[in-house]
């Protein structure tokens, strides 16, 4: 295959033809953004682009390599054009597919928006810093695997205690302080989006720039299953994922500190003068919420390469997801991820791969404009 690299402006940089595995590489002068074109004539005669777009525009930053993928499928036999998905039959079984990773993906940006959702409706804080939390449990578990050595089972175990007493740390050590001070909303969300901007350049330092993965479980055959397929690993992640989520919900309605914990996000001056102790409550929940989004960074580095990034990639898709469900409501937060997540990955059906995060955008403003308080969330008075 036929692979031309020119920058933005059209200027050429270089033209290469990938080896027999599809590989190729291109060093480029400077960083910047590029133009990927793959020369479709080129293609084996019985294979296409996914989605029929073979151009990519990545933008190259200094010291970190961009990876440019081509997603390929076999022709139709029907002679049908690139993107519309081939015969009926293959258009439901690829439908089928994308549900399932959408499924998949919407149980994970849950398990990061349960925490969020959680700490706000318990201070009111707007989180920006909660995708470096995802990332930070991700990189955790890759430094007890990869560092230590530990098997990936228990490397995850310890990141996620690891990542919760960070969690209780960031609230007893920082946010706790800045409440005591009566600081307000907008001043601890600004403090929010310079937490985010700080930990995200830490752990380019710390991790690098190059994306990489865990050591058990990165490569597996795929399972059939009727139209799906699936590899063991997304099994067993969606398992624990499900698992963590109704545990978590039944703690929340059952529990004392549930019950508490729901008290203090209704109203906490009336929590206060009933007994409870606030400040106890909402160290729980930054603990159980920094324990959350660990895990679901680490089912998030299952499913992809881990990077500095990676929290930061998913941060628009769990506010999407949250407010979707209702700022502030912990089963709001489980409904609108799983709806956000399948409208993601079922939305390549008729979209290009690169555009699919644009949706989660759209639910964003559709939401505020129809339905502020989101699909679980109640109405408010202002003023």
């Amino acid at each position: 295959m036929k692979i031309v690299v020119t920058t933005e402006s059209g200027q050429p940089v270089q033209e290469v033809t990938s080896n027999a595995q599809g590989a190729w590489e291109v060093p480029v002068p400077e960083p910047g953004p590029y133009k990927v074109t793959l020369d479709v004539s080129t293609l084996p005669q019985n294979m296409e682009i996914r989605g029929g777009n073979n151009v990519r525009t990545p933008t190259v930053y200094e010291g970190n390599p961009a990876s440019v993928l081509y997603a390929l499928q076999a022709k139709s036999a029907d002679g049908a054009p690139p993107g519309d998905g081939g015969s009926s039959s293959a258009f439901w079984q690829r439908a089928a597919q994308l549900t399932f990773e959408g499924f998949n993906l919407g149980l994970i940006i849950a398990l990061a928006a349960l925490g969020l959702s959680l700490i706000y409706g318990t201070t009111g804080l707007t989180n920006f810093a909660h995708g470096e939390l995802v990332t930070l449990g991700a990189l955790l578990a890759y430094g007890f695997n990869s560092g230590v050595g530990l098997h990936l089972i228990p490397a995850a175990i310890l990141a996620v205690i690891v990542a919760g007493g960070l969690g209780y740390s960031q609230d007893r050590f920082f946010w706790g302080q800045l409440r005591r001070r009566g600081t307000g909303i907008i001043a601890t969300m600004i403090v929010s989006i310079g937490v985010a901007l700080f930990l995200r350049y830490l752990f380019l330092i710390v991790f690098g720039g190059e994306s990489d993965s865990f050591v058990q479980y990165n490569a597996q055959p795929g399972m059939e299953l009727g139209p799906i397929s699936a590899s063991p690993k997304n099994l067993v992640a969606m398992a624990i994922e499900l698992i963590v989520l109704v545990v978590v919900g039944i703690a929340l309605l059952r529990t004392r500190t549930g019950k508490a914990a729901r008290a203090v996000a209704d109203n906490p001056a009336l929590a206060a003068s009933s007994g409870i102790n606030v400040d106890r409550v909402i160290r729980i929940i930054w603990t159980m919420g920094g324990a959350i989004a660990g895990l679901a960074g680490i089912m998030l580095g299952l499913s992809q390469n881990l990077k500095f990034t990676m929290g930061q990639d998913l941060l628009l898709l769990i506010f999407a997801g949250v407010t979707l469900g209702g700022l502030g409501t912990a089963f709001g937060a489980l409904v609108g991820s799983i709806i956000v997540g399948l409208f993601v990955q079922v939305s390549t059906l008729w979209i290009p791969p690169e555009l699919k995060n644009v949706g989660a955008l759209a639910v964003l403003i559709i939401v505020l404009l129809f339905r502020p308080q989101g699909i679980l969330g109640r109405r408010e008075r202002i003023g």
